[in-house]
């Protein structure tokens, strides 16, 4: 295969080479007809700090995780199951970031550092006008949490009787809490275990913590990291389960979709959750009254934030009645279902996550050549967007909410309209 500036693409691939994310990977370009890509290990990229590229290698930044000695080279730990140590976890992830040399990337190092840092994420999120829970910690103007006593404090000021607290820097859930008070009575939901040593790890089991001393060991333990504060909005819900949808955007269009049901607050899959039934959620939004197009427009509209990464997974928390939509989370890593293939009219149809991924690049490749970065995602445009509260309850038939008819799509991109077919 060549482009129109006579070249062969060459794609690289930054990852752990015996994980499944690098092989899938490998296994789309291999598909594409062209030779795998080169693998660079994280481990050898934080021993050797750092690796090169030639200028005409598409570089994909694929996770660190799963592999025990780059987790002991990132957290300074060799337990993988630890919750603490994401703040040590995120400098070393992102001066690693720092010290790749070369190639067209596919990922942005200052968008990837955005991504990892939730506070920082939702920010951006929110300045953009993108719908989000509400945060008092959220941008560089946010409170900062020191422990228990400071998220008491600010569910007071900010009357959020119930939130989640997640650590900044966490991913899959990692250390991630659902509070809720009332009746006098405190309560969390977690996945997190103390050891009788008080430490905390991961568990693949969601227990739920009633003695408020509890609650405050985990919070002070994990408050040094860095946490982040939302409200903890009811979601809509399918044969009594609570539901979300993780939705992948690639280059700049939502191509795949799951919807995710849990009888927990926690819906990862890893955690208990369970696949939902994506038609019956369209049709769902779509007897509330509004359009499907326009959920998948707010994944969109929220990917178009970090204009310099290939690919990102937005996961869309549906609201009670299926009218509304929020933006939990934008996830660098979120591309990792194994094969969901492309939604109708998304330009994907029968591809995978990652071969959507290496046709987007290649397209890129062949309209720009090997020296230049893949273009961010173009939007339309339909006006300014007003400042915004999503949660304030006197909007919730204002034209600017994310499911109306009339909601004005993102305000920074312009360009022509393209039809919609969902």
């Amino acid at each position: 295969m060549s482009t129109r500036s006579g070249t062969r693409p060459r794609f690289a691939v930054v990852g752990n080479p015996e994980n499944r994310r690098v092989a899938l990977f490998a296994d789309a370009v291999r598909a594409a007809g062209l030779p795998g890509p080169r693998v660079v290990s994280w481990a050898g990229v934080l021993r050797d700090e750092g690796a090169d590229f030639a200028a005409e290698e598409i570089v994909r930044i694929d996770s660190p995780g799963e592999n025990a000695e780059v987790d002991r080279l990132l957290r300074g730990t060799s337990d993988a199951t630890r919750v603490e140590g994401s703040a040590r976890w995120y400098a070393g992830f992102t001066a690693a970031l720092r010290t790749l040399r070369g190639g067209v990337r596919l990922d942005d190092v200052d968008d990837l550092a955005v991504l990892f840092d939730k506070r920082r994420c939702h920010g951006v999120l929110r300045a953009a006008g993108v719908p989000v829970p509400a945060s008092p910690t959220s941008g560089p103007d946010g409170a900062r949490v020191r422990g228990w006593d400071d998220v008491r404090a600010l569910m007071r000021e900010h009357r959020m009787p119930r939130l989640f607290v997640k650590p900044a820097h966490g991913s899959s859930a990692s250390g991630v809490l659902a509070v809720e008070a009332g009746g006098g009575r405190i309560r969390a939901t977690t996945s997190v275990e103390i050891a009788a040593d008080g430490r905390l790890h991961n568990s693949l089991k969601v227990r739920r913590y009633e003695r408020e001393a509890d609650i405050a060991d985990i919070v002070d333990a994990l408050a040094p990291d860095g946490l982040h504060l939302e409200r903890w909005l009811p979601k809509a819900s399918q044969h009594g389960r609570v539901t979300d949808l993780r939705v992948v955007v690639v280059a700049g269009r939502a191509t795949h979709a799951v919807v995710r049901t849990s009888r927990t607050p926690l819906t990862n899959l890893h955690l208990g959750g369970s696949r939902g039934d994506l038609d019956a959620a369209r049709q769902a939004v779509e007897a509330a009254g509004a359009r499907w197009a326009d959920v998948l427009e707010v994944c969109e509209r929220a990917a178009a934030c970090f204009p310099r990464t290939l690919c990102v997974g937005v996961d869309l928390l549906p609201a009670v009645g299926w009218r509304r939509a929020f933006v939990g989370e934008v996830n660098a890593f979120g591309d990792l279902l194994p094969r969901l293939t492309g939604l109708p009219g998304s330009g994907a149809e029968g591809l995978d996550t990652y071969a959507a991924q290496v046709t987007a690049a290649l397209r890129a490749h062949a309209r720009t050549g090997p020296t230049e970065p893949p273009p961010g995602p173009t939007r339309p445009h339909s006006g300014p967007l007003e400042p915004h509260d999503p949660l304030h309850p006197h909007d919730q038939h204002d034209p600017l909410h994310p499911l109306h008819p009339l909601h004005p799509l993102h305000p920074h991109r312009t360009g022509t309209p393209r039809a919609r077919t969902r």
